[in-house]
């Protein structure tokens, strides 16, 4: 379902659901800089900055120097990425952190134990966290 909601989400919006769910958390704290947004999506920075590459490119989103630190580069949803947003449908990964909202403190334990058993079982533990929907040749081409 999740992965159909994906491509349903692109269809309507041109946007992968990575870049989506970027935008969207950018438009609901404006002004974020890449290390906070990687924090926000609870994603690697390098998975996070191509995002914002992709919408920058498109005029989703403007990077702007912050006032208060010259070396830090914030980012703000553009009037055409708040469009965008008005008629996009939930990115996926949002659905994905309101269920797990939606669930009893007791439960969501269970939920991260057992998780970071498949991974472990799966040996990717060290693996950097890509962001879910993201392409996985772009993960791969960023990793390298």
């Amino acid at each position: 379902m999740l992965r159909l909601a994906a491509a349903r989400a692109e269809a309507d919006t041109g946007l992968s659901a990575a870049q989506l769910f970027v935008l969207q958390q950018v438009a609901a704290a404006p002004g974020q800089w890449i290390t906070a947004l990687a924090e926000r999506t609870m994603t690697d920075r390098t998975s996070v900055a191509a995002a914002v590459d992709g919408l920058a490119t498109r005029g989703l989103v403007r990077r702007t120097p912050s006032d208060a630190d010259r070396r830090r580069v914030e980012i703000y949803a553009t009037d055409a990425g708040r469009a965008l947003l008005a008629t996009a449908p939930h990115a996926p990964t949002q659905r994905v952190l309101d269920g797990l909202d939606a669930l009893t403190p007791a439960d969501l334990r269970r939920v991260s134990v057992g998780l970071t058993r498949l991974v472990e079982a799966m040996g990717i533990t060290d693996a950097p966290a890509p962001m879910l929907f993201d392409d996985e040749a772009a993960c791969d081409e960023r990793r390298a």
